[in-house]
Protein backbone atom coordinates (compact mmCIF):
# COMPACT_ATOMS: atom_id res chain seq x y z
CA UNK A 1 0.00 0.00 0.00
CA UNK A 2 1.56 3.31 -1.07
CA UNK A 3 1.06 5.61 1.93
CA UNK A 4 2.31 9.19 1.58
CA UNK A 5 2.45 11.64 4.48
CA UNK A 6 -0.04 14.52 4.37
CA UNK A 7 1.46 16.97 6.91
CA UNK A 8 3.54 19.91 5.72
CA UNK A 9 6.83 21.00 7.36
CA UNK A 10 5.18 23.82 9.34
CA UNK A 11 2.61 21.43 10.81
CA UNK A 12 5.30 18.92 11.74
CA UNK A 13 7.42 21.65 13.32
CA UNK A 14 4.45 22.87 15.40
CA UNK A 15 3.66 19.32 16.55
CA UNK A 16 7.28 18.65 17.52
CA UNK A 17 7.48 21.98 19.37
CA UNK A 18 4.09 22.10 21.10
CA UNK A 19 3.14 18.42 21.37
CA UNK A 20 -0.23 18.80 19.65
CA UNK A 21 -1.65 19.90 16.31
CA UNK A 22 -5.12 20.97 15.17
CA UNK A 23 -6.18 19.88 11.69
CA UNK A 24 -9.34 21.78 10.78
CA UNK A 25 -12.01 20.16 8.57
CA UNK A 26 -10.34 16.75 8.87
CA UNK A 27 -13.76 15.08 8.74
CA UNK A 28 -16.63 16.18 6.51
CA UNK A 29 -20.11 17.09 7.68
CA UNK A 30 -21.40 13.82 6.18
CA UNK A 31 -18.78 11.77 8.05
CA UNK A 32 -19.64 13.47 11.34
CA UNK A 33 -23.33 12.86 10.74
CA UNK A 34 -22.68 9.18 9.96
CA UNK A 35 -20.60 8.64 13.13
CA UNK A 36 -23.16 10.38 15.34
CA UNK A 37 -26.10 8.55 13.75
CA UNK A 38 -24.39 5.20 14.23
CA UNK A 39 -23.77 5.99 17.89
CA UNK A 40 -27.44 6.93 18.30
CA UNK A 41 -28.33 3.50 16.92
CA UNK A 42 -25.87 1.72 19.23
CA UNK A 43 -27.25 3.60 22.21
CA UNK A 44 -30.80 2.77 21.21
CA UNK A 45 -29.89 -0.92 21.14
CA UNK A 46 -28.06 -0.76 24.47
CA UNK A 47 -29.99 -2.28 27.38
CA UNK A 48 -28.98 -0.14 30.35
CA UNK A 49 -30.31 -2.75 32.74
CA UNK A 50 -27.57 -5.06 31.49
CA UNK A 51 -24.00 -4.94 32.65
CA UNK A 52 -22.25 -1.56 32.48
CA UNK A 53 -19.75 0.41 34.56
CA UNK A 54 -19.14 3.94 35.75
CA UNK A 55 -16.07 5.59 34.25
CA UNK A 56 -14.09 8.12 36.26
CA UNK A 57 -10.54 9.38 35.81
CA UNK A 58 -10.55 10.58 39.41
CA UNK A 59 -11.35 7.12 40.81
CA UNK A 60 -10.00 4.94 38.03
CA UNK A 61 -8.41 2.35 40.33
CA UNK A 62 -11.73 1.82 42.10
CA UNK A 63 -14.08 1.83 39.10
CA UNK A 64 -11.99 -0.52 36.94
CA UNK A 65 -13.53 -4.00 36.73
CA UNK A 66 -13.86 -6.97 34.37
CA UNK A 67 -16.34 -5.02 32.23
CA UNK A 68 -13.62 -2.43 31.66
CA UNK A 69 -10.91 -5.01 30.91
CA UNK A 70 -13.12 -6.95 28.49
CA UNK A 71 -14.02 -3.76 26.61
CA UNK A 72 -10.59 -3.79 24.93
CA UNK A 73 -12.05 -5.98 22.18
CA UNK A 74 -15.73 -5.01 22.47
CA UNK A 75 -18.17 -2.12 22.20
CA UNK A 76 -18.93 -1.39 25.85
CA UNK A 77 -20.85 1.40 27.58
CA UNK A 78 -19.69 3.41 30.60
CA UNK A 79 -21.87 5.72 32.65
CA UNK A 80 -21.09 9.14 34.09
CA UNK A 81 -20.47 9.22 37.84
CA UNK A 82 -23.25 11.78 38.30
CA UNK A 83 -25.80 9.91 36.19
CA UNK A 84 -27.36 8.10 39.18
CA UNK A 85 -29.35 9.22 42.20
CA UNK A 86 -28.75 7.97 45.76
CA UNK A 87 -30.90 4.91 45.08
CA UNK A 88 -28.85 3.93 42.04
CA UNK A 89 -31.45 4.99 39.47
CA UNK A 90 -30.64 7.03 36.38
CA UNK A 91 -31.56 10.68 36.80
CA UNK A 92 -32.00 11.26 33.06
CA UNK A 93 -32.42 9.18 29.87
CA UNK A 94 -29.63 6.72 29.10
CA UNK A 95 -28.49 8.72 26.05
CA UNK A 96 -27.70 11.62 28.43
CA UNK A 97 -26.11 9.37 31.05
CA UNK A 98 -23.27 7.67 29.17
CA UNK A 99 -19.71 8.94 29.67
CA UNK A 100 -18.17 7.00 26.82
CA UNK A 101 -18.37 3.93 24.59
CA UNK A 102 -15.22 1.89 23.98
CA UNK A 103 -12.78 0.47 23.32
CA UNK A 104 -13.06 -1.41 19.99
CA UNK A 105 -15.47 0.67 17.90
CA UNK A 106 -12.73 0.88 15.27
CA UNK A 107 -12.84 -2.92 14.88
CA UNK A 108 -16.40 -3.92 15.71
CA UNK A 109 -18.45 -1.34 13.84
CA UNK A 110 -18.15 -0.74 10.08
CA UNK A 111 -18.92 3.01 10.23
CA UNK A 112 -16.29 3.70 12.87
CA UNK A 113 -13.86 1.28 11.21
CA UNK A 114 -14.20 3.12 7.90
CA UNK A 115 -13.08 6.41 9.42
CA UNK A 116 -10.41 4.87 11.68
CA UNK A 117 -8.71 2.99 8.84
CA UNK A 118 -9.11 5.73 6.23
CA UNK A 119 -6.25 6.78 3.99
CA UNK A 120 -6.31 10.24 5.64
CA UNK A 121 -5.57 8.70 9.04
CA UNK A 122 -2.85 6.45 7.61
CA UNK A 123 -1.23 9.37 5.74
CA UNK A 124 -1.20 11.41 8.94
CA UNK A 125 0.52 8.59 10.82
CA UNK A 126 3.00 8.15 7.99
CA UNK A 127 3.91 11.84 8.37
CA UNK A 128 4.57 11.23 12.06
CA UNK A 129 6.99 8.40 11.25
CA UNK A 130 4.86 5.33 11.96
CA UNK A 131 6.06 2.20 10.16
CA UNK A 132 3.45 -0.38 11.19
CA UNK A 133 0.75 1.40 13.23
CA UNK A 134 -2.22 -0.18 14.95
CA UNK A 135 -5.25 1.49 16.51
CA UNK A 136 -5.06 0.05 20.02
CA UNK A 137 -8.26 1.63 21.34
CA UNK A 138 -11.15 3.86 20.32
CA UNK A 139 -13.67 5.81 22.34
CA UNK A 140 -16.80 7.80 21.64
CA UNK A 141 -16.84 10.47 24.35
CA UNK A 142 -20.07 12.34 25.12
CA UNK A 143 -19.12 15.01 27.67
CA UNK A 144 -22.77 15.20 28.64
CA UNK A 145 -24.41 18.57 29.38
CA UNK A 146 -24.42 19.34 33.09
CA UNK A 147 -22.77 16.08 34.20
CA UNK A 148 -19.91 15.52 31.74
CA UNK A 149 -17.06 14.48 34.01
CA UNK A 150 -13.64 16.04 34.41
CA UNK A 151 -10.66 14.28 32.82
CA UNK A 152 -7.68 14.93 35.06
CA UNK A 153 -4.23 15.87 33.70
CA UNK A 154 -2.59 12.84 32.11
CA UNK A 155 -0.35 11.51 29.36
CA UNK A 156 -1.62 8.88 26.93
CA UNK A 157 1.66 6.94 27.07
CA UNK A 158 0.90 6.21 30.74
CA UNK A 159 -1.95 3.91 29.73
CA UNK A 160 -0.79 2.56 26.37
CA UNK A 161 2.93 2.03 26.80
CA UNK A 162 5.35 0.62 24.27
CA UNK A 163 9.12 0.43 24.62
CA UNK A 164 10.15 2.85 23.25
CA UNK A 165 6.96 4.96 23.72
CA UNK A 166 4.97 5.44 20.50
CA UNK A 167 1.39 6.38 21.44
CA UNK A 168 -0.37 9.22 19.61
CA UNK A 169 -3.93 10.36 20.32
CA UNK A 170 -6.27 11.39 17.50
CA UNK A 171 -9.23 13.35 18.89
CA UNK A 172 -11.98 14.16 16.42
CA UNK A 173 -14.49 16.83 17.43
CA UNK A 174 -18.01 15.75 16.46
CA UNK A 175 -19.40 18.98 17.91
CA UNK A 176 -17.80 22.36 18.51
CA UNK A 177 -15.54 22.08 21.58
CA UNK A 178 -15.32 25.27 23.64
CA UNK A 179 -14.16 26.36 27.08
CA UNK A 180 -17.85 26.43 28.06
CA UNK A 181 -18.64 22.79 27.20
CA UNK A 182 -15.37 21.18 28.24
CA UNK A 183 -12.76 21.42 25.47
CA UNK A 184 -9.29 19.95 25.74
CA UNK A 185 -6.57 21.87 27.60
CA UNK A 186 -2.84 21.15 27.28
CA UNK A 187 0.55 22.33 28.53
CA UNK A 188 2.37 23.23 25.30
CA UNK A 189 5.79 21.61 25.05
CA UNK A 190 5.23 19.38 28.09
CA UNK A 191 5.88 16.28 25.96
CA UNK A 192 9.57 17.20 25.92
CA UNK A 193 9.86 16.32 29.61
CA UNK A 194 9.09 12.66 28.94
CA UNK A 195 6.74 10.20 30.62
CA UNK A 196 5.90 10.98 34.24
CA UNK A 197 4.25 7.73 35.38
CA UNK A 198 2.60 4.56 34.15
CA UNK A 199 -0.78 2.93 34.72
CA UNK A 200 -0.01 -0.69 35.57
CA UNK A 201 -2.16 -3.82 35.54
CA UNK A 202 -0.96 -6.62 37.81
CA UNK A 203 -2.29 -9.19 40.28
CA UNK A 204 -3.63 -6.36 42.46
CA UNK A 205 -5.70 -4.86 39.64
CA UNK A 206 -4.70 -1.50 38.15
CA UNK A 207 -2.74 1.36 39.71
CA UNK A 208 -0.26 4.08 38.87
CA UNK A 209 3.37 3.37 39.66
CA UNK A 210 3.90 6.90 41.01
CA UNK A 211 1.68 9.65 42.46
CA UNK A 212 0.49 12.38 40.15
CA UNK A 213 2.59 15.53 40.04
CA UNK A 214 0.82 18.78 40.80
CA UNK A 215 0.33 21.06 37.81
CA UNK A 216 -0.10 24.81 37.66
CA UNK A 217 -3.36 25.50 35.85
CA UNK A 218 -1.86 28.71 34.47
CA UNK A 219 0.39 26.55 32.27
CA UNK A 220 -2.56 25.00 30.40
CA UNK A 221 -3.99 26.51 27.22
CA UNK A 222 -7.47 25.72 25.84
CA UNK A 223 -7.76 23.90 22.51
CA UNK A 224 -11.10 25.16 21.21
CA UNK A 225 -12.02 23.57 17.88
CA UNK A 226 -14.91 23.38 15.45
CA UNK A 227 -16.72 20.13 14.65
CA UNK A 228 -14.71 18.15 12.11
CA UNK A 229 -11.36 19.26 13.49
CA UNK A 230 -8.82 16.62 14.52
CA UNK A 231 -6.50 17.25 17.45
CA UNK A 232 -3.28 15.21 17.20
CA UNK A 233 -1.83 14.60 20.68
CA UNK A 234 1.72 13.46 21.45
CA UNK A 235 1.74 10.52 23.87
CA UNK A 236 3.74 12.47 26.47
CA UNK A 237 1.70 15.71 26.28
CA UNK A 238 0.05 16.70 29.56
CA UNK A 239 -3.61 17.37 28.77
CA UNK A 240 -6.98 17.46 30.50
CA UNK A 241 -10.57 18.64 30.22
CA UNK A 242 -12.92 20.11 32.80
CA UNK A 243 -16.46 19.21 33.77
CA UNK A 244 -19.12 20.23 31.30
CA UNK A 245 -21.43 22.43 33.32
CA UNK A 246 -23.10 23.88 30.23
CA UNK A 247 -26.36 22.88 28.57
CA UNK A 248 -24.63 21.60 25.40
CA UNK A 249 -22.83 18.30 24.88
CA UNK A 250 -19.32 17.93 23.44
CA UNK A 251 -19.20 14.69 21.47
CA UNK A 252 -15.82 13.43 20.23
CA UNK A 253 -14.37 10.29 18.69
CA UNK A 254 -10.92 9.42 19.98
CA UNK A 255 -8.36 6.97 18.62
CA UNK A 256 -5.06 5.93 20.16
CA UNK A 257 -2.38 4.54 17.91
CA UNK A 258 0.90 2.76 18.68
CA UNK A 259 3.61 1.44 16.41
CA UNK A 260 4.45 -2.26 16.22
CA UNK A 261 7.70 -1.90 14.30
CA UNK A 262 10.85 -1.65 16.40
CA UNK A 263 9.02 -1.42 19.71
CA UNK A 264 7.37 -3.73 22.22
CA UNK A 265 3.86 -3.57 23.74
CA UNK A 266 4.18 -3.65 27.54
CA UNK A 267 2.65 -6.76 29.07
CA UNK A 268 1.56 -4.83 32.16
CA UNK A 269 -0.65 -2.40 30.18
CA UNK A 270 -4.35 -2.56 31.06
CA UNK A 271 -5.20 -3.78 27.54
CA UNK A 272 -4.52 -7.49 27.11
CA UNK A 273 -5.91 -8.64 23.82
CA UNK A 274 -6.80 -12.18 22.77
CA UNK A 275 -6.32 -11.30 19.09
CA UNK A 276 -3.50 -9.10 17.83
CA UNK A 277 -4.75 -5.91 16.13
CA UNK A 278 -4.35 -5.55 12.38
CA UNK A 279 -1.84 -2.86 11.29
CA UNK A 280 -3.26 0.02 9.25
CA UNK A 281 -0.29 -0.41 6.90
CA UNK A 282 3.28 -1.70 6.89
CA UNK A 283 6.20 0.20 5.35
Amino acid sequence: MGIVGNLNPNQLQFFESEGYLVLESFASTDEIRALRLKMEQLLDQFDCSSRASIFSTKNQQHTTDDHFFESAEKISFFFEEKAFDHDGNLKQPKELSINKVGHALHERDPVFRSFSSSERVSSLLCSLGYKKPVVIQSMYIFKQPGIGGEVVPHQDNSFLYTNPPTCTGLWLALEDATITNGCLWAIPGSHKNGLVRRFIRDEKGVHFDKPSPSYDQKDFVPIEVKAGSLVVIHGDLIHQSFENKSSTSRHAYSLHVVDTDGCRWAEDNWIRRNVEPEPLYAL
